[in-house]
């Protein structure tokens, strides 16, 4: 990322290349040599692009680099169908019956983010990973059978969580539009609701405040 100088070099890498080369630095105020000892660096980066840059090969000389492709569409299905599996054991069958739409309906709002909301100058934030898809699932799996006990529950919380992930990052009203509507026909494709039985206010927000912060247990509801 740090933008290169004339010859090539970017400071902030050439730093870490001096400690690596020469295990230490040099105290600027008298000069001596300060020595670091068992010291492991390990850094993580994007490819070239999107004001990523090549960094230096005096650097890489010193690395171990590992890369990996991204995850299928079924191995993440496979890992969160597994967890949400789990967590709706203590929950009514028809519940239990939602997992896989629930997995699918964040798959397909991610990927189509992911493609459609791209990140730009103004947006430099639109960068979608799969945490988001686990800070989905972490809301949906904080439900209790006392208050997301039936389907309709479970998919407000979903369509809550969904917006509180996605839709509060985004910017523009247009961009705001287009994850409402991605929304209302996930709702309809998935789960074979209308979206007005689901958005049947103005806006549905979840919280576990509602009973005081001192209450304990705190019930998402």
């Amino acid at each position: 990322m740090p933008k290169k100088e004339i010859f090539g070099a970017q400071p902030p890498i050439e730093l870490l290349r001096q400690y690596l080369d020469h295990k230490g630095w040099y105290n600027r105020r008298d000069l001596s040599f300060m020595k670091l000892e068992d010291v492991i660096i390990l850094s993580a980066m994007g490819p070239p692009g999107g004001g990523r840059t090549f960094i230096t090969n005096r650097i890489i000389r010193h690395c171990n680099i590992i890369g990996y492709t991204e995850l299928s569409d079924a191995t993440i299905k496979h890992i969160f169908s597994t967890l949400v599996e789990h967590f709706f054991k203590r929950y009514a069958e028809p519940v239990r019956e939602l997992n896989q739409s629930l997995v699918e309906g964040v798959l397909f709002t991610y990927t189509s983010v992911k493609r459609d909301l791209l990140p730009t100058p103004s947006k430099s934030h639109y960068t979608f990973n799969l945490r988001d898809i686990w800070k989905v699932f972490q809301g949906v799996c904080s439900g209790h059978p006392k208050y997301t006990g039936d389907s309709t529950q479970m998919i407000k919380l979903w369509y809550h969580e969904n917006m509180r992930v996605f839709y509060d990052r985004l910017t523009t009203e247009s961009d705001r539009v287009y994850l409402e509507e991605l929304l209302k026909n996930q709702i309809k494709s998935q789960f074979g609701v209308e979206d007005e039985t689901i958005l049947d206010c103005d806006r549905i927000l979840f919280t576990d405040v509602l009973n005081g912060r001192d209450a304990d247990p705190r019930f998402y509801q």
